[in-house]
């Protein structure tokens, strides 16, 4: 029984380890978009993460579709869409809702889909034609 309850404990501490390494990764990652050269729009949009609710979401997609995305680095826009997903998942969790909740097929898309969507349509990589790769 002692033997069984260290190796959930060790197991637990591995979990424990790998989350803190990932959380380091992305707070890692998002420093890096806002020290790249399209940080002063990336802040913007990071402070609207933080002042989510008092942001609807028809502004943070319109926000959003302003971006040039074509022009920023596919690393970049992962690392914001992260961020986008992780500030929707908490801002509903507060409100005591599920932190995903997809539409189902043939409803209208919630904001996060939205904003994948328009994520999706520019190619991998900055100044490639989206042609070319198959996007379109």
């Amino acid at each position: 029984m002692k033997r069984r309850q260290s190796q959930k404990d060790k197991e637990l501490a591995d979990n424990a380890r790998l989350l803190r390494a990932w959380k380091r990764f992305h707070r890692e990652e998002r420093d890096v978009a806002l020290s790249g050269p399209h940080a002063v729009t990336l802040a913007e949009l990071f402070r609207m993460f933080s002042a989510i609710e008092h942001v609807t979401p028809a502004q943070l997609i319109g926000f959003i579709g302003t971006i040039d995305w074509s022009a920023i680095d596919y690393q970049t826009r992962l690392t914001v869409l992260h961020e986008v997903n992780a500030m929707i998942a908490k801002f509903r969790e507060k409100r005591g809702l599920e932190p995903i909740n997809d539409p189902l097929p043939g409803q209208p898309d919630n904001a996060f889909r939205i904003i994948k969507n328009l994520f999706n349509s520019f190619p991998p990589c900055a100044g490639e034609r989206a042609e070319a790769i198959g996007k379109k």
